[in-house]
């Protein structure tokens, strides 16, 4: 849950510092106030793009700052990981964010720079947004179905689905590749099968390929390393070198030990040593002779060395895209060899993967259909309580011919909201007030499948009023018992049943003008004042009567 959340020089608004509390919070204020910098605010957070028109004027950024707790962080803390961010401590998820007029923009999660990318794919596990034009979304089948399939809890077979069917698209493809593509000549192929000798000519591998290259290099500086292993060969073993001056030295130590048997280690060392130097002469002049390379072995080499870089230059630079390049010449190949059976086999492979995934379908349309009988009878039974009194509400889960990628099946949403009324799809026939109603019942239910911690409604309570304004503050409180809302709303009758009451203020100067949030749950007489100001006249008795009954 949201548990802080600071805002400086966002739009109207200098700075504020907001504490939340768990349940059903509702924002409200004077048309114009400015609630949506509230609403902005959490936006950022959550990666929402935007530009550098939100900072205030006079400012030189924005700044969003805030806090979460979850009391069970896996699902975020194995976001963070993948991402290779801290993970939260002791549940507590701290976001920043700041976008400047001269500077680069900064995120950073739990004290880490991050990335847009990254805040957004966060944002999409703690808080949901439902806006003014969220109802509208009903009217998109293909939103219809997603919302369908989250109630039925078919994202991960969904996942299966998916992958399976591109697939099997890129399966056809490459059949209807082959039907149309054009038979390749005599001259063709014998071109075709000389660029695949030549590959193979060149002994392509990772191991032969590394060998080649220290080959070709110790090639190319021989006569510079046979030149040094000689001038090395003649210091340590020469007739002036290194072995013959200790050869002289190794006498006087003789003669030291004679006289002084206390010296005989001496003598030993020196010995050793001799010989350790004799061996290093040995093996560096065995050395001079193996830089002296046959050439024809030199030119070999060469040759090899100059046939692999034309084929680096032509098929990618790397052995994997060579070897790559290799079995796409040797696939067409064999497929100009034997195209009628390549063409079999291949219909035959994609027919077995058509099977396989007209089941995962029918998996996926059978928890469609059981999904859409549950969600349209909880939904109709919330629509009565929101003033649709003989409303119908059904989900028609549709078969289609052909496998699509979202399966075997669709849906559409119908409706009626009067007694006598066809059920048609909403589109045909809902108002903007009776969409935002059925949007309301449908998020209520789905609340149930969806773990957000925070739901976010703007104005969800548009266009309704009176006793079903009630009804949605009732359902928007019943919602908090799962997670935690927060709702901008101009109803009192939505305002009354929150737990945490936010208020907007707007206040204008000669050359300014200023935002203000505060809270006012803690004060009773503040609440009253602003429930009386929705209901028409904060002064009016009748107003802060009604107040004070709406407050209970």
């Amino acid at each position: 849950m949201l548990q802080y959340l600071k805002i400086k020089d966002l739009a109207l608004l200098d700075e504020v510092t907001l504490e939340f509390e768990a349940g059903f919070t509702s924002v409200t204020g004077e048309t114009g106030a400015g609630k949506s910098v509230l609403l902005g605010a959490l936006g950022l957070l959550a990666g929402a793009r935007t530009d550098k028109t939100l900072i205030r004027q006079g400012a030189d950024a924005v700044e969003v700052e805030a806090a979460l707790y979850f009391e069970a962080s896996a699902e975020i803390d194995a976001i963070l990981d993948a991402a290779g961010l801290p993970q939260c401590d002791d549940g507590v998820l701290l976001l920043q964010r700041s976008i400047h007029r001269t500077k680069m923009p900064r995120i950073q999660i739990n004290g880490s720079m991050a990335t847009l990318t990254q805040l957004q794919n966060l944002g999409e596990s703690w808080i949901d947004f439902h806006g003014p034009g969220e109802p509208q979304k009903l009217f998109q089948e293909k939103r219809q179905l997603q919302m369908l399939d989250i109630y039925a809890g078919n994202e991960k077979a969904l996942e299966e689905y998916s992958s399976a069917f591109g697939a099997w698209r890129k399966a056809l493809q490459e059949i209807a590749d082959l039907e149309t593509g054009e038979r390749l000549d005599d001259d063709e192929i014998d071109f075709v099968q000389k660029q695949l000798n030549k590959i193979d000519s060149a002994d392509v591998s990772e191991a032969s390929i590394e060998a080649l290259n220290l080959d070709y290099s110790r090639m190319s500086s021989a006569q510079e390393l046979a030149s040094l292993a000689s001038v090395c060969a003649e210091g340590v073993a020469g007739d002036a070198g290194v072995c013959e001056q200790l050869s002289t030295l190794v006498a006087h130590f003789e003669t030291l030990a004679e006289l002084d048997p206390s010296s005989e280690p001496l003598l030993e060392r020196i010995r050793s040593l001799l010989i350790e130097l004799q061996d290093v002469g040995d093996e560096v002049g065995r050395l001079a002779s193996d830089f002296d390379f046959d050439p024809d072995a030199i030119e070999a080499t060469t040759e090899r060395m100059d046939l692999w870089q034309e084929l680096r230059r032509k098929y990618g630079g790397s052995v994997e895209a060579v070897l790559s390049r290799r079995d796409e010449l040797a696939q067409k190949l064999a497929v100009q060899g034997d195209i009628e059976g390549v063409l079999k086999k291949k219909r035959a492979s994609a027919a077995k993967q058509e099977v396989a995934l007209g089941k995962l379908a029918q998996k996926i349309t059978k928890a469609r259909v059981q999904a859409a009988n549950t969600l349209s009878s909880k939904a109709a039974e919330l629509l009565k309580a929101l003033g649709f009194k003989k409303a119908r509400l059904e989900i028609e889960v549709v078969q289609l011919k052909t496998l699509s990628d979202t399966g075997d099946s669709s849906c559409r949403f119908l409706f009626a909201p009067n007694a006598g009324q066809s059920l048609l799809p909403l589109n045909k026939i809902a108002s903007s007030g009776e969409t935002a109603r059925v949007m309301l019942a449908l998020k209520t239910v789905l609340a149930e499948a969806d773990a957000t911690p925070l739901l976010v409604f703007d104005e969800v309570d548009a266009n309704v009023g009176g006793e079903v304004g009630r009804s949605v503050g009732a359902e928007l409180a019943r919602l908090a018992g799962k997670h935690q809302v927060l709702c901008v709303t101009h109803l009192p009758q939505v305002a009354s049943l929150a737990k945490n009451h936010f208020v907007v203020t707007k206040s204008q100067g000669e050359d300014s003008t200023n935002v203000s949030i505060f809270p006012i749950h803690d004060s009773r007489e503040s609440r009253l004042e602003e429930l009386a100001r929705m209901l028409g006249d904060r002064k009016s008795a009748s107003a802060i009567a009604h107040a004070s009954e709406l407050l209970g």
